[in-house]
């Protein structure tokens, strides 16, 4: 009886630790992700994450409002460079991919109209094999 207690306790206790640690670890990120988002950018108050592992691919769709300037920010792990996002319209047309300019953790953008996107994020898996991907929109006041 004593046993089954345990092995209950313990099951019990992974329950409630592991998703406040990977609560604490996005929380973490998206704090770093948010430098990226100071005046006169603000946030559209979303918060884009994913739990990648290995060669895994987080899908986000979203819509850009047109004559508005846009800055998308995509974080992973501690350190810039972990994460490549890219940009496609619905249609799939690649309008942007930050791994053409060293994986920088943000662009910024503007549309003449409005437009519906697909965002594409994973780890750079010379960096990160696992870890959350992070993306926050901002628009520009």
């Amino acid at each position: 009886m004593k046993r089954l207690s345990l092995i209950v306790l313990g099951i019990v206790l992974t329950i409630i630790v592991i998703p406040d640690t990977s609560k604490a670890q996005a929380d973490t990120i998206i704090n770093l992700c948010t430098q990226y988002l100071n005046p006169p950018y603000i946030s559209d108050g979303q918060q884009y994450k994913a739990l990648l592992t290995g060669d895994e691919i987080a899908e986000f769709h979203t819509t850009f409002y047109g004559g508005s300037t846009y800055r998308i920010v995509g974080c992973s792990g501690l350190s810039e460079g972990n994460l490549v996002f890219k940009v496609y319209d619905k249609e799939r047309n690649l309008l942007f991919n930050n791994g053409d300019y060293e994986n920088s953790p943000y662009w910024d953008f503007k549309f003449r109209s409005t437009i519906d996107c697909i965002i594409e994020a994973e780890l750079d898996s010379k960096n990160l094999s696992s870890g959350f991907a992070i993306m926050l929109i901002g628009f520009k006041q």
